[in-house]
């Protein structure tokens, strides 16, 4: 078993979501509720206060870093369309799949079309002309999907997807590839509320039953899902379990590789 990690961008600034959405009142609601149910300490509300009038709500090159210390390859999905809570502007969008490729990242598409295959297809466009990249892959926002979804994907030319949350192995539609995954920050969190339900050690015995899983399922690799976001102590929960995932996964000598080395291994 080897381990695939991947973090999706959800949002790059507080200002996106101004006369957009409700995600700014609803975060606060939210922080307050982890506080009074003792989840969150004084200390971590005030680092996301602080978040907030820093502007800031992506932490992509901390987390870059951390993962290039520990050798952990990874890809970074991020939007060029909005829907679903995503909202920064595609120009910002395009500043930033710039810049992560530059430091070396591999980036795909963070999808919101997931019914329609001219406008899937269009996101793919979209991306490729940004990117100028030829190959490239997807997941699709809060992984929504229809029974058409994948094989419109595949038909725009993603090289993979990752939009399954399956105990599955990779598996092939049309020339596209298919990495469903078992790990996602928020569902091992917060689940089953809409905030933090869960302290640090939960969290990790949580996730220590998933990977035994896997390993027992004999599955190729354990698919990671982690938004930049919370790479904050803002989130310290979150932060703290995820530096913990990644040196669990090291000390039980899980290698690590990206979904295009995966895909090498698995045409090879």
């Amino acid at each position: 078993m080897k381990a695939i990690v991947s973090h999706d961008i959800d949002h790059l600034t507080v200002s996106e979501h101004y006369l957009k959405d409700l995600i700014v009142p609803k975060y606060f609601v939210r922080s307050y509720i982890e506080l009074f149910s003792g989840k969150i300490s004084v200390s971590e509300l005030l680092n996301r206060h602080s978040d907030v009038f820093k502007n800031q709500w992506q932490h992509i090159e901390a987390l870059h870093q951390f993962n290039a210390q520990h050798n952990v390859p990874t890809t970074y999905f991020i939007g060029v369309n909005n829907g679903v809570g995503l909202s920064y502007p595609q120009e910002k969008a395009a500043l930033w799949i710039q810049k992560m490729l530059q430091m070396g990242c591999d980036v795909g598409v963070h999808g919101i079309e997931f019914e329609n295959f001219e406008k899937i297809n269009a996101e793919y466009t979209l991306f490729n002309t940004i990117s100028k990249q030829q190959n490239f892959g997807t997941r699709m926002h809060y992984i929504r999907t229809n029974n058409q979804t994948f094989t419109n994907m595949a038909k725009a030319g993603y090289l993979f997807d990752s939009s399954e949350m399956n105990f599955k192995a990779p598996y092939k539609i049309g020339a596209m590839w298919e990495f469903p995954f078992q790990i996602m920050d928020g569902y091992i969190i917060e689940k089953p509320k809409q905030w933090q339900s869960k302290n640090f050690v939960q969290s990790c015995e949580e996730t220590k039953k998933i990977i035994d899983k896997v390993a027992d399922l004999k599955l190729p690799y354990l698919g990671i899902d982690f938004h930049d976001r919370y790479f904050s102590d803002a989130h310290k929960t979150w932060k703290d379990w995820y530096i913990w995932l990644i040196e669990y996964l090291i000390s039980q000598k899980i290698e690590f590789v990206n979904f295009k080395q995966a895909i090498k291994e698995l045409e090879s």
